[in-house]
């Protein structure tokens, strides 16, 4: 049920399958908020953090470019898109098990046998920059990854300071699950 503006007008649905997609994360609020209450008294969950991935086969083009053009088999890598951690929970050896998941769940898929992710590159002096910023790329290469400079696409999305989206370029870091040249 949603209620619509201040007045008393409210809209029934009934939704189920895929169309509850666009509802889950209010659902998920929702649920807490009610079962905090008595008799429940639910304490509840929150997402500190997530890691996600796909086959690179199933990435869009831009993403996919850099390693046809230098010859690797899409089929065998796996791309990780984001590993996101709450600040308040950092350091604590929780990113490295996000990490050690996803590449568990590539190892898992039939040919897979590089995993890969990107960062995008900023200058150092970027205005945005805060002064207690650390970049992960130590963490990055104590998880077994390297950097590779001729694997770089570049994605484009609105920065915060900005009034339309800009291209920013990616690098990709990559880390063999089966041999180093598994997948070229």
């Amino acid at each position: 049920m949603e209620k619509m503006s201040s007045s008393n007008t409210f809209i029934f649905k009934r939704v189920s399958g895929a169309a509850i997609a666009p509802y889950v994360d209010d659902l998920a609020r929702l649920r807490i908020e009610v079962f905090r209450e008595f008799p429940y008294l639910y304490d509840g969950a929150q997402l500190i953090g997530a890691s996600t991935g796909l086959p690179m086969a199933d990435e869009t083009p831009e993403f996919q470019r850099p390693f046809r053009e230098n010859g690797y088999d899409i089929g065998k890598v796996f791309y990780c898109g984001e590993s996101v951690l709450r600040r308040a929970y950092r350091g604590r050896g929780i990113y490295k098990h996000l990490f050690q998941a996803r590449e568990q769940h590539a190892s898992e898929l039939p040919g897979i046998e590089l995993c890969t992710f990107c960062g995008v590159r900023r200058a150092p002096d970027h205005p945005l920059c805060p002064s207690d910023y650390a970049p992960l790329n130590a963490i990055w290469q104590r998880f077994g990854y390297t950097e590779h400079p001729e694997l770089q696409t570049q994605y484009v999305w609105k920065d915060i300071d900005e009034n339309e989206p800009t291209a920013k370029t990616m690098r990709f870091w990559t880390k063999a699950l089966a041999s180093p040249e598994a997948a070229r």
